[in-house]
């Protein structure tokens, strides 16, 4: 869902049929989910995790990688983002790179703001 409204906010200013298209099938895919939410549970222990992944070139106009992370605490989904890169990867390889940084950047601003909130966290080895 979020790479969808990501892709479709590239062409606001000029939509055509097709963005249409994608912008109604999203809307009925949430439509159809009202019980789908964001559950948060009570953890005894908050070890972080992250995931991140690319899709090399995804963007046939610019051949621009899509990044794509997510961020546990515990088992609660904390963060996630997908973007499509600045600048385009020589290779798959490259782009894996790219999207690993910006998973790590968001790790280590998760990591401060619980340290400011002084709250105990497990890193995995």
């Amino acid at each position: 869902m979020a790479y969808s409204v990501h892709y479709l906010s590239q062409f606001m200013r000029s939509p055509t049929q097709a963005h249409f298209k994608i912008a109604l099938r999203l809307l009925r895919y949430l439509n159809g989910a009202p019980g789908k939410v964001i559950l948060f549970k009570k953890e005894d222990t908050l070890d972080i995790k992250a995931f991140s992944d690319s899709d090399c070139a995804k963007c046939l106009g610019s051949r621009k990688s899509v990044t794509g992370f997510c961020v546990f605490l515990g088992n609660n989904l904390v963060s996630w983002k997908s973007k499509k890169q600045t600048t385009v990867s020589w290779s798959s390889a490259e782009a894996e790179y790219r999207s690993m940084c910006v998973a790590t950047c968001e790790i280590i601003w998760i990591l401060n703001l619980l340290k400011e909130l002084k709250v105990d966290v497990k890193l995995p080895v």
